[in-house]
This record gives structure tokens, C-alpha cells and sequence, in this order.
């Protein structure tokens, strides 16, 4: 039985390896190069229902009366669903009001970084291919 490469085909495990570590890299730096800025404060909106605008206080009311009434019987679904419910709202209010940007970098960065991904994606993807 022959020895077979990098995707079942012969040969291209040079490719294979310098296109994976192409990519770990520019993948890498690009990451590195974004800014996540979180806008969320405590009375600010998070997210609209309808026309009703939910902010971060307004997620806490019904987390507290949720918690209050599973420590009071721990079997209340309703209690549960209450601040189970109000817990998913917040995580998707945070989520949804993350601001990415770029961080301040040269033109020369940006292309080494591009290059870096894009060619280790070819490089990656041409080893996969039967020669």
C-alpha cells in the first residue's frame, strides 16, 4: 500500500504544513489586530422589542424576582425560566452591543497579514488537491 499525503493524495505534505502554519499566523495577527469596545452601561439600551427598548436594568428586574422565587421553591419553572431567560437576554445584549474595529496599523501590516492568510488558505487547500 502506498504512502499517501496530505488529504489522501501523494505527496504535498510541505505544502500542507507551511500553509497551516500561513494561516495559524495571519489569523493570529488579524485577531490581534481588532479592537473589541463594549458600549454597554447600566441604563443604556441593549436591544429593541418591537418598539420597546430593553436596557440592562430593565434585563435585572426579572432576573431578581426569578431568583427570589427559586430560592423559595427551587421547583417553580417559572422562577427558572425567569432568570435563565433574563441571564440569555444580557449575554445577548452584550453580544449584540461589542463594537469591533481595527487597531491603528500600516498599509504594510495589513498586506503581510492578508498575505499571510490568503496564501496559507492556497498553499492549504492546493496540497489537498491529487497532483
Amino acid at each position: 500500500m502506498p504512502f499517501r499525503g496530505a488529504g489522501g493524495t501523494g505527496g504535498g505534505e510541505g505544502s500542507f504544513f507551511l500553509g497551516l502554519i500561513m494561516m495559524i499566523a495571519g489569523g493570529y495577527l488579524l485577531l490581534r489586530g481588532i479592537v473589541v469596545q463594549p458600549q454597554l452601561g447600566f441604563g443604556s439600551r441593549m436591544f429593541g422589542i418591537g418598539g420597546f427598548q430593553v436596557t440592562t436594568g430593565l434585563v435585572l428586574v426579572p432576573f431578581m424576582f426569578g431568583v427570589g422565587m427559586v430560592f423559595y421553591n427551587s421547583r417553580n419553572w417559572l422562577g427558572w425560566f425567569l432568570a435563565g431567560g433574563s441571564v440569555v437576554a444580557l449575554v445577548f445584549g452584550v453580544i449584540a452591543s461589542i463594537n469591533f474595529t481595527f487597531a491603528r496599523m500600516s498599509a504594510f501590516d495589513l498586506l503581510v497579514i492578508l498575505v499571510l492568510l490568503v496564501g496559507g488558505i492556497g498553499l492549504f487547500l492546493r496540497s489537498l488537491r491529487a497532483r
